[in-house]
């Protein structure tokens, strides 16, 4: 085995052939990529509504994922402070307090 340098035509073709630079990679990380959470309906159509909102975040880039959520958090805070704003069946009546004294 030489260590020697090939001359001639096959030299040539060796210097002025393309060298192969390897295929950019397909995955972009800055990219949106959906987040692909299963949402499993509650059967309360304003709260599927908001969890269904949540899919907007897989179409936005990271800046845009604080306004969904923020606006789902909302919409699941007024659904929960509206449940204990709704009147509800009648409680039993309470008992009034005695102030009665017994004597000894």
């Amino acid at each position: 085995m030489t260590d020697s340098v090939p001359e001639g035509p096959a030299a040539e073709a060796a210097e002025t052939a393309p060298v192969a630079v390897p295929a950019e990679s397909e995955y972009d990380p800055a990219a949106t990529a959906p987040l692909d959470v299963p949402r499993t309906p509650t059967g309360h159509a304003e709260v599927d509504a908001l969890l269904d909102r949540l899919a907007d975040a897989d179409h936005l880039g990271t800046d845009g994922h604080l306004e969904v959520y923020e606006d789902v958090h909302r919409g699941l805070r007024d659904a929960l402070t509206a449940l204990d704003t709704r009147p509800g069946p009648p409680g039993p009546p309470v008992p009034a307090p005695s102030y009665h004294q017994s004597r000894s």
